[in-house]
C-alpha cells in the first residue's frame, strides 16, 4: 500500500544499480537525470529509456539500472 500523495510533496524515486541492495533516493526526475548524466555518465538515450520503462541495461548502459517510485 502506498501513502496518498499530498499537494506539494515530492514523489520519491529509488535508483537501484545492478546487485546493490541500497538504492539512491531522488525527489524528482530532474535531479535523477542530473545524477545519471554527471555521476553515472549515462547517455540521454539511456536516461530516457530508464525513465520510460523503469529499467535499462547493456547495450545502452554499462550496468543495469532499475527505478522504483515510492
Amino acid at each position: 500500500m502506498t501513502a496518498p500523495e499530498l499537494p506539494g510533496q515530492p514523489t520519491w524515486i529509488d535508483l537501484y544499480s545492478q546487485a546493490d541492495p541500497h538504492p539512491r533516493r531522488f525527489s524528482a526526475a530532474q535531479t535523477l537525470g542530473v545524477y545519471l548524466r554527471r555521476i553515472e555518465r549515462l547517455s540521454d538515450e539511456a536516461i530516457a529509456e530508464l525513465l520510460e520503462r523503469g529499467e535499462v541495461g547493456p547495450p545502452l548502459a554499462r550496468r543495469e539500472y532499475r527505478l522504483e517510485r515510492l
